[in-house]
């Protein structure tokens, strides 16, 4: 079933005088229980799109529907709603709360949704039950990055948006976070969209959606994703 509708979307930039075109007529569909890769090199507007369809950004022009609701309409306390209450995020360096243990840094977010009696049962599911009371400073990166996770999913989103989330960690603790984003798109039925310029992170994703200078160069569907196990990465 499709959560989200980009239509002919474009978004322009001015610096100084000078227009830059970061996305250009962009169309596609995102559908719940579903990864879907968003690959790209530096420059090909994967850091706007992203921040489109977590409402961060406005369109220059085009739609954005949300279970054909046109979001392009909303004003900043619809957006922010929005961000509330249907995103969650994970970036690469994890912005965590220095001062806060993992079990707080997770009720937080769930607290923004009424849903702060889930915190440990999230920190649980992505493995820190034994770590919930350690800090920041006391995890490693691919516990931070768990964290983090978990507290995305604790909002229990519609949408989850991943930007690099492997890109500070070791090749195997980030095969372990990928499996753990993998199975949060099935397990919730969530719709989750992971940008990355890691060509290997194709093979896990159910679609795969590949930017150029701010316009889709192509759009495939695996009908038969790879585990994370089975990519030669």
């Amino acid at each position: 079933m499709t959560l989200l509708k980009f239509k002919k979307v474009e978004k322009t930039y001015y610096v100084g005088e000078q227009k830059v075109e970061a996305l250009k007529k962009v169309s596609f569909e995102i559908k719940k229980g579903q990864l879907t890769v968003i690959l790209g090199p530096s420059g090909s507007g994967k850091s706007t799109l992203l921040n489109l369809l977590g409402g961060m950004d406005r369109v220059t022009s085009g739609e954005i529907l949300l279970d054909g609701e046109d979001i392009t309409d909303y004003n900043d306390k619809a957006l922010s709603n929005y961000r509330k209450d249907q995103v969650g995020f994970v970036f690469q360096f994890y912005n965590l709360i220095p001062n806060l243990t993992a079990l707080e840094n997770v009720g937080i977010a769930a607290q923004l949704t009424g849903k702060s009696n889930h915190s440990l049962s999230f920190i649980e599911r992505v493995g820190l039950g034994e770590r919930k009371n350690n800090f920041p400073s006391q995890l490693s990166g691919g516990e931070m990055q768990r964290v983090a996770i978990a507290r995305a999913l604790a909002k229990e989103p519609s949408l989850l948006l991943c930007d690099e989330p492997t890109g500070a960690l070791d090749s195997e603790t980030g095969k372990s976070i990928l499996e753990l984003i993998r199975h949060s798109a099935s397990d919730k039925q969530t719709a989750v969209v992971l940008v990355t310029h890691n060509a290997e992170v194709a093979h896990i994703a159910d679609k795969v959606i590949r930017l150029h200078d701010g316009e889709i160069e192509s759009i495939t569907e695996n009908e038969t994703p790879l585990t994370v196990k089975e990519v030669s990465w």
